[in-house]
């Protein structure tokens, strides 16, 4: 019997330092954001420019504001020249999401999106887990040509949704690459992997920092942020092998 294909650990990051904790701490892949707080949002083009060296794969999420997935025609505009950037900056791929006002997958907006970026790798993010039914939203995902989607089982983290990721696993078959984030921990993934057979992770490896309190004063910064924290990256890659 031919043994699994090892499983791949991709980190995301928010600053130059994160990405080279991630790459220290053994990540395969990034996924390289501005804005981890509110779930990631599009890096500058100097991040994304800073990260060509990088020995791994580094994709750029493409998402050009917080809140919902539902985009106009301004946001469509800036969502296609934020992966014109990526695409200058060498970057292995991108990463994308578009919902319809009833959280569906926006067949429409995507196909544009990945017609803009065809040649590089695609990922479908958690705005998957919104849809009102995931098998549907699958399908989609692989008639408009993406590698992977990027989900929890349609929970609001992948433990709560291992039933599910299991069921996607099955459904994708060989199609596309089911990829569990949200809430993915070194205590957490071992448990996951044999329970849902997926063959990729997503985390973020963050610690707490504390801000200085001047700068807090100032409105610089919250009280707390968080750094990719290679020590947390290592035990992930230890936990999946």
């Amino acid at each position: 019997m031919p043994s699994r294909a090892p499983t791949r650990l991709e980190i995301c990051v928010d600053t130059a330092e994160g990405l080279a904790a991630a790459i220290r701490g053994g990540a395969d892949r990034i996924e390289l954001c501005a804005d981890l707080g509110v779930g990631g949002l599009t890096p500058s083009p100097g991040l994304m420019a800073s990260a060509r060296a990088a020995p791994i794969p580094v994709y750029a999420m493409i998402r050009p504001r917080a809140g919902d997935f539902i985009y106009g025609t301004a946001d469509i505009a800036v969502m296609l020249g934020d992966i014109a950037a990526a695409r200058q900056a060498g970057l292995a791929g991108v990463v994308l999401g578009a919902s319809r006002a009833d959280r569906s997958v926006d067949i429409d907006t995507l196909g544009t999106l990945c017609r803009a970026a065809a040649g590089l790798g695609r990922t479908l993010h958690r705005a998957f887990d919104l849809t009102p039914d995931l098998d549907v939203a699958l399908d989609a995902a692989i008639e408009l040509g993406f590698e992977r989607i990027l989900t929890s089982g349609g929970a609001t983290d992948a433990a709560a949704g291992r039933d599910r990721l299991a069921a996607l696993v099955a459904r994708a078959g060989s199609r596309i690459t089911i990829m569990a984030g949200g809430g993915v921990t070194p205590a957490t993934v071992g448990a996951l992997l044999q329970e849902t057979g997926v063959g990729e992770v997503h985390a973020s490896a963050k610690t707490a920092v504390i801000q200085d309190a001047d700068l807090v004063r100032w409105g610089f910064c919250p009280p707390t942020l968080f750094a990719t924290d290679a020590s947390i990256v290592a035990a992930l890659r230890v936990a999946i092998a």
